[in-house]
């Protein structure tokens, strides 16, 4: 099967890598359907946890393998460093002007009275989504 998959285009390959990508979400959110009161120190453990998996993929996957892409030495290091100033603004740009609910602070952003809180998570899912894609379709480049 997989001498096949290799003969797909590279958008097959991409968006097939995506659905996994996303798929893989939904089930790293199973465990906690089965929990029904998780104590805070719990709750923290595993927050924790999911960072910790997160900071690690960045520096492991991203950040060192496109520093070797980008020639490596301090040239590399500029470049991934651009890349990681623009990937903040685009951050700091999303939180300032898409409305977005604190638990602390409420409701921020713009608009924020017009939408429901579904639609608060859709566009949180999709913004932190679309460089986890960025990233996957630039790997098939």
């Amino acid at each position: 099967m997989l001498p096949y998959m290799l003969m797909w285009s590279v958008p097959v390959m991409g968006f097939v890598a995506s659905l996994l990508a996303g798929m893989a979400t939904g089930v790293g959110a199973l465990p906690v359907l089965f929990c029904r009161d998780l104590s805070p120190r719990i709750q923290d453990i595993m927050m924790g946890f999911g960072a910790g998996v997160m900071l690690a993929a960045t520096s492991f996957s991203l950040i060192i393998p496109a520093t070797e892409y980008a020639g490596g030495g301090f040239s590399g290091a500029l470049t991934v460093a651009f890349g990681m100033l623009l990937g903040a603004l685009f951050l700091y740009l999303s939180d300032r002007f898409s409305p977005h609910e604190h638990f602390i602070k409420g409701p921020e952003g713009a608009n924020i009275k017009n939408l429901k809180r579904i639609w608060l998570f859709i566009i949180a899912i999709t913004i932190h989504n679309f460089p986890e894609g960025l990233s996957v379709g630039v790997f098939f480049l």
